[in-house]
């Protein structure tokens, strides 16, 4: 039964395909009989084409597949070798199946990683507006106009011409009632000078040779920087590293220590022999700070280890014989964690200083409102002696330092070519702008201070310690 229904409709269809290719006629031959031709198209036609080389032949085969297996259907029996035909269709649904599949899931693996990104953006968003917040929430200082003094053709020769003096004013310690958790600061009038790290060309004399390290004088002469270490870790990006000027047994001047100042917990102090083994990376004494430090502006001076209490105004003085607290004390109204740090950051609101005069302070005051503040401190008790005031702002320098009395600033962290731009003396309670020139090789100073017995500036600059040769004279 249904090799009949099979072969009636391979008929239907053969003859449906043979209709407009056929045809029939009928003629009188002349002797008394019918001739008939029946006609078929050349094999060469459309009609009859080579196998498997035509389209209507493959769609032919493939309805008769889809009678084969309707028919297999009905009957319930075995489907015939006809089946065989489909078995290509149903490859090709599969293959296609696959494909999508695998698009499908390639999709999925790229909305993930996009979804990655979103989630990285969102995060990096995040931050910068909290670094925001942050910026917005520091004064913004206003102040007058400065008068820029009229500079004559001297300065393309080379020479500096002669700028104002700041004129400060002695500060009384005991009457500054100001706290830094007021909420609100006065910053009417500052009457700041503003420094800028502007480089001019400047005549020196022939300094060849070893520096002179006879007396006290102002800094004339920065030499170029001197590699002694790198850091091997990020943790060492930026740090404070010194020799003791006047140190104590058990150590000695050729004593060098240094501190990573990055870290949550910064409270290692490393300790080494001499500059070759600093250079080699041997340390022979590794010391564990009793409480953690913030910045890098600790200091070594006569025994003892100065540094800023983390998180807080207090000062410290780590006994290296002892190795324990030998003082501590607060410094009035000091700004801290932030709140009037260096140019670069890294939370230098305090920054310990030793020059020939002994052990200082340089830090700013909410009632000073970010000017510099120095003063100079007991070594023994950390009691402030005396403090200055000066005209410049805090946030406005890289670094300070001071020598023979005198603070001096670095205009810029990152320029190779920058300046020391201002120097206040606390002798004469007067300020002036200098341009001392200043190199930061490495582009990333964090650190700047002085050691009057070696006469030399120890600097931390982007990994490396380095230092600098300096020679004091009298400034034109």
């Amino acid at each position: 039964m249904w090799f009949l229904a099979v072969l009636w409709a391979s008929c239907l269809l053969m003859g449906t395909q043979s209709q407009s290719s056929t045809s029939f006629r009928q003629a009188d031959a002349g002797s008394g009989r019918c001739q008939y031709t029946f006609t078929v198209d050349s094999p060469t036609e459309a009609s009859c084409p080579s196998p498997g080389s035509s389209p209507e032949m493959e769609s032919l085969k493939s309805r008769l597949g889809l009678l084969e297996a309707m028919v297999a259907r009905l009957v319930g029996g075995d489907t015939l070798s006809w089946s065989s035909q489909g078995s290509g269709s149903q490859s090709g649904v599969q293959d296609a199946y696959k494909q999508v599949m695998g698009e499908k899931a390639q999709l999925q693996r790229e909305k993930q990683r996009l979804d990655r990104q979103v989630q990285d953006l969102q995060q990096r968003m995040e931050e910068l507006r909290q670094e925001t917040e942050r910026l917005k929430s520091r004064p913004c200082m206003q102040q007058p106009p400065l008068r820029v003094p009229q500079i004559d053709n001297s300065f393309r020769t080379g020479s500096v011409p002669a700028l104002s003096h700041l004129v400060s004013r002695p500060v009384n310690t005991q009457g500054d009632k100001s706290s830094l958790r007021d909420s609100k600061r006065h910053l009417e009038n500052p009457g700041y000078q503003e420094m800028t790290a502007v480089v001019t060309e400047v005549s020196a004399p022939n300094l060849e040779g070893p520096a002179d390290i006879s007396g006290c004088g102002d800094l004339v002469w920065v030499q170029e920087p001197k590699v002694h270490r790198k850091a091997e870790t990020i943790a060492g990006k930026y740090g404070v590293w010194m020799q003791d000027p006047e140190a104590k047994e058990p150590y000695n001047t050729e004593m060098v220590w240094r501190i990573d100042a990055i870290g949550s917990e910064v409270r290692q102090l490393f300790g080494y022999e001499n500059m070759d083994q600093l250079s080699r990376g041997f340390p022979t004494k590794v010391l564990l700070l009793p409480e953690s430090m913030e910045s890098t502006g600790a200091t070594m001076y006569r025994g003892s280890l100065y540094y800023q209490q983390k998180l807080s105004r207090i000062l410290l003085r780590y006994d290296l014989l002892s190795e324990n607290i030998a003082a501590r004390r607060d410094l009035p109204h000091a700004g801290f964690h932030g709140q009037f740090p260096y140019s670069w950051g890294g939370y230098t609101d305090i920054d310990l200083a030793v020059d020939e005069n002994g052990l200082w302070a340089i830090y700013s005051t909410s009632k000073a409102k970010g000017a510099i503040m120095i003063s100079q401190l007991d070594p023994e008790n950390l009691e402030v002696k005396g403090t200055w005031e000066t005209k410049i702002r805090k946030t406005s320098v890289a670094n300070a330092f001071m020598i023979c009395g005198k603070m001096y600033t670095v205009a810029s962290y990152t320029s190779l070519n920058t300046t020391i731009n201002y120097m206040y003396d606390t002798a004469t309670s007067q300020g002036k702008t200098i341009s001392v020139p200043f190199k930061n090789r490495h582009r990333y100073n964090s650190m700047v201070d002085y050691n009057p017995t070696q006469r030399k500036l120890y600097a931390w600059d982007n990994y490396y310690m380095v230092t600098y040769n300096v020679r004091l004279g009298k400034q034109e």
